[in-house]
C-alpha cells in the first residue's frame, strides 16, 4: 500500500523532528558540559529555535490551504502567532 502524503505536510512534518532533535541534542549537551551557566545559555539558544519553527511550520501549513481557508481567517491565525510571540517577550 503506497501512501501518499502532502508536500506541505511532510515539510513540516521534517521541520518537527529536526526540532525535536535539536532540543534532545541540547539536552544531551547540557549534560555533557554539567555547568549550570553553559546550560542557561543552551537553552536560551533555544528559545530562538522555537518560535522560529511555529511560525515556519504555521506558514507552511497556510499556504497548503490556502484554497481551504479564507483571508480573514489566515490574518487572525497569524496575529495569534503574533501576540503569542509578543507575550513570551513582554514582562
Amino acid at each position: 500500500m503506497i501512501i501518499i502524503i502532502e508536500r506541505a505536510l511532510l515539510f513540516i512534518i521534517l521541520l518537527r523532528v529536526i526540532s525535536g532533535s535539536i532540543e534532545i541534542s541540547a539536552a544531551a549537551l547540557m549534560y555533557k558540559f554539567n555547568d549550570l551557566e553553559k546550560a542557561f545559555y543552551i537553552n536560551s539558544m533555544l528559545a530562538l529555535v522555537g518560535p522560529i519553527i511555529l511560525v515556519v511550520t504555521t506558514g507552511i501549513a497556510l499556504s497548503g490551504l490556502t484554497d481551504k481557508i479564507s483571508l480573514t481567517r489566515m490574518i487572525c491565525l497569524f496575529g495569534g502567532i503574533v501576540l503569542i510571540l509578543f507575550s513570551l517577550k513582554s514582562k
